[in-house]
């Protein structure tokens, strides 16, 4: 037995974790880094749930470009978040 497909699934809902707790301080607080790490944590939990259905669930489809663009998205989100709450 392999580890892979639990590490997969506590990495999903880690990140899921993470954005939930971020939303929850953006709605007590309304700073919008808080904001903007959240969306880019949603983008990263969807990246991770991807890989799940990539390397477990249809190993004949792949799903990498797709998994890289959801990370990129959360990326930029974070990377414009930062980068507009610095002014």
């Amino acid at each position: 037995m392999t580890l892979g497909p639990t590490v997969y699934m506590l990495c999903s809902f880690a990140a899921l974790g993470c954005a939930a707790l971020l939303v929850r301080g953006y709605l007590r607080s309304r700073a919008r880094l808080l904001l903007w790490s959240a969306v880019c944590f949603s983008f990263l939990t969807l990246s991770n749930v991807l890989v799940v259905l990539d390397l477990l669930m249809f190993p004949e489809i792949s799903l990498f470009w797709l998994r890289n663009l959801c990370t990129l998205v959360g990326m930029g989100f974070m990377l414009w978040g930062l980068v507009w709450d610095s002014r």
